[in-house]
C-alpha cells in the first residue's frame, strides 16, 4: 500500500500480522509494486493511467475530484467505457471501496477481461514516438 505520509502509521498498524501487505508512505519503484499486485487501486492521472495500460493489471480507479477540470474522472471514464477498468467516485470510496475490491478479487473472469482490455490501450513505444516527434519539430525549425 502507498498511503502518503499522514496515513502510514495507521495503515501499518492495520496491516500488522498480514504477511502479504507492504505499507509505505511513498513507493519509489513502482515496477515492483505493479508486479506484486493482483488488482491495482489508483487515482487516474495521465501518467498513472498510461502506466497501468502498460502493466496490464485490473484496475479500480478512484479519480481525484479536485484535479484540474476533473480530468482524472475523464481519464478513468475513457477506460471504463472500453471495459478496461472499473471506477468509483471519491465520494463513494469510503463505503464502496472494500466491497468493490473484494468482489473484483473473487471474480477471476472479470480480472482477466479487464487485463485483456487495458492491454489493448498500451502504447509500448511511447518514448520513441515522443522523441521522434521532438526531432521532427527541431528539424523543421532548422530548415
Amino acid at each position: 500500500w502507498q498511503t502518503g505520509k499522514p496515513y502510514k502509521a495507521t495503515a501499518a498498524e492495520r496491516a500488522k500480522g498480514k504477511a502479504h501487505v507492504y505499507v509505505n508512505d511513498f513507493i519509489t519503484q513502482m515496477e515492483y509494486a505493479y508486479a506484486a499486485a493482483d488488482i491495482v487501486i489508483s487515482r487516474s492521472g495521465a501518467m498513472a493511467t498510461a502506466e497501468l495500460c502498460i502493466v496490464k493489471k485490473p484496475v479500480l480507479f478512484v479519480p481525484y475530484p479536485f484535479a484540474a477540470e476533473d480530468h482524472q474522472t475523464a481519464n478513468a471514464k475513457t477506460l471504463v467505457n472500453q471495459g478496461a477498468a472499473e471506477m468509483l467516485k471519491d465520494s463513494e470510496a469510503l463505503q464502496m471501496l472494500v466491497p468493490s475490491v473484494i468482489a473484483l478479487a473473487k471474480d477471476g473472469g472479470r480480472q482477466q477481461q479487464l487485463s485483456a482490455n487495458i492491454a489493448t490501450l498500451a502504447v509500448g513505444d511511447a518514448a520513441v514516438t515522443i522523441a521522434t516527434e521532438i526531432l521532427k519539430t527541431l528539424n523543421n525549425k532548422n530548415n
